[in-house]
């Protein structure tokens, strides 16, 4: 969809030449006063204004404090041959976007109109993206449009107020841990404790009474009694992160526990009655662990009741912007940087990448390029070098055809003709027929591509309806 451009001129030739020259890459409205734009503005949804200083009795500065007050302000670029530093000053205090002086440049005006489109559009994306990142009870630090992900938190809703435990799979990075949150917040138990253990950073001897608590002098250092993680929990969901890890005897006591709903803390034989929701994940096969012998079945179909399979990033592309801007001004306020958004180059490049560490990777190549930045916009340069490297070039489009019968041979004298007219027809294809966008990957300018296409209609004749 075209952006939509208001030209406000006094003089006529003025309004018409711009509109011609600019009717390609825009959708314009002209108006001769003050009194026709706004009523234009009223009635439509004009992304940039571009007007006159002197509109006959009237003042550019007033169309200007006019479109300010409107529920959605375009941008305003104001033109004026009687231009001074003080004119220039007064226009931004006004909130114009920029200040053009008259005799107009036609390639400055089209430069500045691109920025003010590309900021209009930026400003728009982000606009969208904030409403969908309005808090969720419980799942406000989940973030996903795809419908892997709608379909998670959907289960998650689902599951959430019930006691059945649930085993939450994907690889590393993914974000299980806050699936195990998000059903915690969601269920009656959410006034209650939610107690995580990783489960791989605990040796054997240590993940018992980890888990279970010990007496004193139950082993050698036991110099007071301990409450494991299961007694902390009580009322409340224990996570156990990395449950592949934990080793078989010590899975045996924990399907008594899910069986019996008691603990024995080590050196004791008394039972202890406790209410917990088990929540379990792991990046690892556990169906193959059971085939191989070192994770229980039984254990297996206990923790299993419920299963959540987390995709990997880069199954879900389509969520790498809403999080990538999420992580922006999450990651702004805690490095105490100013308000920054990443260009479209950033975002390019960071949907292209693979995210072998998903989500935790996003975030910390995000923080990379919050802290490395110099100005407001997030550049390429500014994310870990690793990005830009292995980046893979997309595939150039096949050139079209100048005529299906056209033999090079035979026309030796054209030679030059017909490979400048196939670099014409492939940055063409590469920009979709915008010509502004065309030319500028061509390094020419606008008005030449369109001279160099209307000389050769027959060739171009796709690309001049």
């Amino acid at each position: 969809m075209q952006p939509i451009l208001l030209i406000v001129d006094d003089e006529k030739p003025t309004r018409d030449a711009l509109s011609l020259a600019l009717e390609d890459d825009y959708e314009v409205y002209a108006a001769a006063n003050g009194r026709a734009a706004r009523a234009i503005m009223e009635s439509e949804p004009v992304d940039i204004l571009l007007t006159d200083l002197r509109l006959g009795g009237e003042s550019g500065m007033d169309l200007i404090d006019f479109a300010q007050g409107l529920p959605k302000p375009p941008k305003c670029i104001m033109m004026t041959a009687y231009g001074s530093p003080d004119t220039a000053a007064e226009a931004k205090r006004h909130g114009a976007y920029y200040f053009v002086t008259k005799p107009l440049n036609l390639d400055e005006v089209e430069l500045l109109l691109h920025r003010a489109a590309h900021t209009v559009e930026l400003e728009e994306e982000n606009k969208q993206l904030a409403s969908r990142l309005q808090p969720t009870q419980g799942l406000d630090r989940m973030l996903g449009d795809s419908p892997q992900m709608q379909a998670i938190f959907n289960k998650i809703r689902q599951v959430a107020p019930t006691t059945a435990t649930v085993l939450i799979s994907g690889e590393t990075g993914t974000g299980k841990e806050l699936v195990a949150k998000a059903i915690h917040a969601l269920s009656p138990r959410q006034k209650n404790k939610f107690v995580a253990v990783n489960c791989a950073a605990l040796s054997p001897q240590l993940m018992e009474s980890e888990l279970f608590g010990h007496e004193k002098g139950a082993f050698t250092g036991a110099i007071q009694r301990r409450i494991g993680r299961f007694e902390e929990a009580d009322g409340g969901t224990l996570f156990l992160d990395e449950i592949g890890e934990i080793d078989i005897p010590t899975q045996v006591k924990l399907l008594r526990v899910l069986s019996e709903r008691t603990i024995e803390r080590v050196g004791s034989n008394t039972p202890i009655s406790v209410n917990v929701r088990l929540v379990a994940a792991t990046n690892r096969d556990l169906e193959a662990m059971v085939r191989e012998g070192s994770f229980r079945l039984d254990l297996y179909q206990r923790l299993n009741v419920i299963s959540v399979q987390l995709p990997p990033l880069r199954e879900r592309s389509g969520d790498i912007v809403l999080m990538a801007n999420a992580f922006v001004k999450e990651l702004c306020k805690e490095n105490n940087k100013g308000e920054k958004h990443l260009s479209r180059a950033a975002l390019d490049t960071l949907r292209h990448f693979a995210w072998p560490g998903n989500v935790r990777q996003l975030r910390t190549a995000i923080e990379h390029g919050v802290v490395m930045s110099e100005t407001s916009s997030i550049e390429p340069a500014d994310l870990p070098e690793y990005l830009v490297q292995e980046q893979t070039p997309p595939q150039a489009p096949e050139l079209v055809p100048l005529r299906t019968n056209f033999e090079l041979d035979s026309y030796p004298t054209l030679h030059l003709q017909y490979v400048e007219q196939q670099t014409i027809l492939k940055a063409l294809q590469i920009t979709g027929g915008n010509r502004s966008a065309a030319a500028n990957l061509l390094g020419i300018n606008r008005r030449t591509l369109q001279r160099k296409m209307a000389e050769n209609k027959e060739v171009f004749r796709n690309y001049l309806s």
